[in-house]
């Protein structure tokens, strides 16, 4: 996958990113990330404040994010407003087209950086979904790693964890490290 510049959220989204985040005390590790195409895991999702805190994060990182919902989000009155916030609508209520709904949205876009909470709710769970690895894999994207830690108050997208696909070969590249 070639690296190119990441979309960039505009300079106004930036200060509102970073002035949330301050405003709740939190800080950013990690890097803005290299890649124009990725499926990124936002984890964990166990509550509703994990959006704004990833909307922030993504911001105050000048990274342009797009998130998916259920298709009933995305009616008037407010469904203008969350596909600005780079929301995509999906029918959920046939989940083995999901995969294939993402894969396509990511082939088809010169650009498109995809959070997907890996557990599927907003529920603990012990074992993550497989989804983000298959709408990766079908669209050939790297997978990067974005936290929200809650106890520490840091945030951010880890460079250390890349994942990338080539044809029948999945591997991990350490970044970073030798």
């Amino acid at each position: 996958m070639e690296k190119l510049p990441v979309p960039v959220s505009p300079f106004f989204l930036h200060l509102i990113g970073k002035f949330w985040l301050w405003l709740f005390g939190w800080k950013i590790r990690g890097e803005t990330p290299t890649y124009r195409k990725f499926v990124l895991i936002a984890a964990p999702h166990t509550s509703n404040w994990d959006f704004p805190f990833m909307l922030a994060t993504a911001y105050a990182m000048r990274v342009r994010i797009s998130w998916f919902g259920k298709h009933t989000l995305f009616i008037p009155p407010w469904g203008w407003f969350m596909r600005t916030l780079g929301g995509i609508p999906v029918d959920r209520r046939s989940p083995q087209t999901l995969v294939t709904q993402m894969a396509e949205k990511l082939k088809s876009s010169e650009d498109l950086v995809l959070a997907v909470p890996p557990e599927g709710t907003r529920n603990k769970v012990d074992i993550w979904k497989s989804g983000f690895y298959h709408i990766a894999r079908e669209s050939n994207v790297p997978i990067g790693l974005g936290y929200l830690d809650y106890d520490r108050k840091l945030c951010g997208e880890d460079q250390d964890f890349l994942l990338e696909f080539e044809p029948r070969v999945v591997h991990y590249e350490v970044v970073g490290h030798s």
